[in-house]
């Protein structure tokens, strides 16, 4: 058999540019580009009814319940499958997000989510997360520059909610900076992008050189 692949995960609020750099990422490096929620048919359902921003108010409960059942159809059907045939895998939110968006932001205790998570992912965990961090101010300025009103429901919660899920990710990085690095996502996007490739190169190497 060959090497396992690695999961390379970009994190942050909602408008600190992480989906760009992921698309890039995994362009430079080759790797399968994913996402969360909505990767998987399944998945793709449970977005829409968590995002939707016109649907029924969910409890924190249910929403960390349908994030999970999301994140288990990820790793079953995706992920885990790609990273046993050793592919490179670069994931647009994993894991962190929910300890971030229904732990610190909607307020659920995190150690329980962080076993919710481990069932629910069967323990694959991400090789490398790297948080693009930016004042919620600036995210939300980008945000409403979209112009195209089709904001969804975590995106409408407003600036406090987005505070606290900052301080949730920079919570998680902070406390491992072994699996993780924080990224000023106020870079221009280029630069940010370099910056970002040369730190997984750093840490995990490259998939064109790994051993079989």
């Amino acid at each position: 058999m060959g090497a396992r692949g690695r999961l390379i995960v970009l994190e942050g609020i909602d408008g600190c540019g992480k989906s760009t750099q992921a698309r890039a990422v995994a362009e430079e490096f080759g790797a399968r580009l994913t996402h969360e929620p909505g990767a998987t048919p399944v998945g793709a359902r449970l977005r829409r009814i968590v995002l939707a921003p016109d649907g029924s108010a969910l409890t924190a409960r249910a929403e960390a319940l349908l994030m999970a059942a999301d994140r288990a159809e990820h790793v079953a059907l995706v992920i885990g499958p790609a990273l046993a045939a050793g592919t490179w895998v670069v994931s647009d939110r994993f894991s962190a997000s929910t300890i971030a968006y229904q732990g610190y932001g909607r307020g659920l205790d995190p150690a329980v989510l962080a076993d919710l998570v481990a069932w629910a992912t069967e323990g694959v965990a991400a090789d490398l997360s790297v948080l693009v961090d930016v004042p919620v101010e600036v995210a939300a300025a980008r945000l409403a520059a979209t112009g195209d009103g089709g904001a969804d429901r975590m995106e409408r919660l407003g600036p406090e909610f987005a505070a606290r899920v900052r301080k949730g990710f920079l919570a998680q990085a902070t406390a491992d900076p072994v699996h993780w690095i924080i990224v000023d996502g106020e870079m221009e996007i280029a630069p940010l992008t370099a910056h970002i490739v040369a730190s997984v190169r750093e840490r995990l190497g490259d998939p064109s050189v790994s051993a079989p």
